[in-house]
């Protein structure tokens, strides 16, 4: 018997070869809407990619089938969706995160006198990072490497806050996202859009008690070049132990930091928004 002329990985490669250029359309499209800050059209992203406009369209399809980009029907077109923010946030954390971090959290944990944290969104969740303590350590929840429900975190929701409102409707399609730990916090969509529309008009997120009893936390964003949330920066503190009147001092601590690290991520805005 005649042993066929390709066998074996190169057999695999003369395979894949095929798909080969479809795989850099698809990174094209991407690169296209990175380069956008507003939603662009099928037809606009087929020219651009020099690709039929069926062949676009299924290549938008499995990346929105696989959460990297979201389809905006009230803008016709396509947008970077929370799933290529979270690549990125997985490259920064094996990389810089903790080295351009870590002294930002140990100077507001000296002067603040609370526990400073860094958290990062994941999914539907917050995942706390790092982790740094006043002279006077406080336990509580915000461990490194702990995950909690971000609708309910004032570090999950300023970094919510900057996304758009269809990226919010992806990320929380079904309503077991919506975890309860202490029976407060937006339990539905529509609660936690108009949490967010709080937040942004503030520039920053606070929650009481929502994740554990007695605590609060405040929290801003670091956003990158496409105004995207690349981490987010808190305090937490025993609710009794600090006046109201205070919060305003420590978030304008927090949005201050924020900024220093939107710089270092080419962060077009100064804090969140």
């Amino acid at each position: 018997m005649t042993e066929p002329l390709v066998s074996g990985a190169v057999a695999d490669a003369t395979a894949i070869g095929p798909r080969i250029p479809a795989l850099r359309k698809g990174i094209a499209i991407l690169q296209v809407l990175s380069s956008s800050a507003s939603p662009v059209g099928a037809a606009a992203i087929s020219r651009r990619i020099d690709a039929p406009r069926s062949t676009t369209y299924q290549l938008l399809q499995v990346l929105v089938d696989e959460g990297l980009v979201v389809h905006i029907p009230e803008a016709q077109g396509y947008a970077l969706a929370v799933g290529v923010f979270e690549l990125g946030s997985a490259y920064l954390r094996h990389h810089a995160l903790e080295n351009i971090g870590r002294p930002v959290l140990k100077a507001l944990a000296t002067s603040l006198g609370h526990t400073a944290h860094m958290g990062v969104l994941h999914g539907h969740e917050t995942l706390y990072l790092l982790k740094e303590q006043p002279v006077r350590p406080t336990t509580l929840v915000t461990a490194v490497g702990v995950r909690l429900p971000a609708q309910l975190t004032a570090s999950g929701r300023t970094m919510l806050a900057q996304l758009s409102d269809a990226q919010i409707a992806a990320i929380f399609a079904t309503k077991d996202r919506f975890v309860d730990r202490t029976g407060t916090g937006p339990s539905t969509l529509r609660e936690l859009k108009g949490v967010l529309r709080d937040d942004r008009e503030r520039g920053w997120s606070i929650e009481h008690g929502s994740t554990t009893e007695n605590v609060t936390c405040i929290a801003a964003a670091a956003v990158d070049n496409a105004g995207l949330p690349v981490l987010s920066v808190g305090i937490s503190f025993f609710s009794d132990r600090v006046p109201s009147e205070d919060y305003v001092r420590l978030a304008a601590e927090l949005t201050d930091a924020a900024a220093k690290l939107s710089r270092r991520f080419g962060g077009r805005r100064g804090a969140s928004a």
